[in-house]
């Protein structure tokens, strides 16, 4: 039987109806006050079907021991093929540089290390890639990589004046050329 059990970690005050709404502040009025960068979470193992960090997880783990912590028990508490969602800002975009709360970049490309299948594909390769899903036992698939534009890229590329190709050069290049980075992974382990 399902557990329905859905964790908005880091709500802040964005609260959302049906899930389980946790916060490290009081003062947010969270479901559950809890220090996400303490381990282990108060939840069993497998227990969770969706967990959701929306604008939280770069306060996280400036440690790298403890953002590692985290993305473990990420997979430990997340049923098989739970969905994990993540958005954050684009560590290029002043969002994320203005704020002295945020701690640690979130993209697709380092949320990758903790996709098994990829890691796999790197060891054969000699790849440098760190491959910390296998490091970790872990597993999160990453199913969907979204990067959201800021002005004027976006309009520009809407109008097709500027084209995907150019859109990544001017992220290599730019700063607030990406706002906002979301990313959607699927925890794979075997039914328990």
């Amino acid at each position: 039987m399902a557990s329905n059990l859905k964790l908005n970690l880091g709500c802040g005050m964005n609260h959302l109806d049906g899930w389980t709404n946790v916060d490290n502040s009081a003062a947010c009025s969270p479901d559950v006050v809890h220090d996400l960068e303490q381990t282990p979470w108060p939840w069993p193992d497998s227990s969770a079907d969706a967990l959701r960090f929306n604008h939280s997880l770069e306060h996280m783990g400036q440690d790298t021991k403890t953002f590692l912590a985290i993305m473990s028990e990420i997979y430990r508490v997340g049923r098989p093929g739970a969905e994990v969602e993540i958005n954050a800002p684009h560590p290029r975009h002043d969002s994320f540089l203005y704020d002295p709360t945020h701690v640690r970049a979130i993209t697709p490309e380092m949320l990758l290390m903790f996709d098994k299948e990829k890691n796999e594909q790197w060891v054969r390769a000699s790849a440098a890639n760190t491959p910390l899903g296998l490091y970790l036992s872990i597993d999160l698939q990453m199913i969907e990589a979204t990067m959201i534009l800021d002005e004027p890229y976006l309009s520009q590329f809407r109008s097709g004046e500027l084209k995907g190709d150019e859109i990544s050069q001017l992220a290599r290049e730019r700063n607030n050329v990406i706002a906002e980075c979301r990313v959607k992974l699927r925890v794979r382990k075997p039914a328990s």
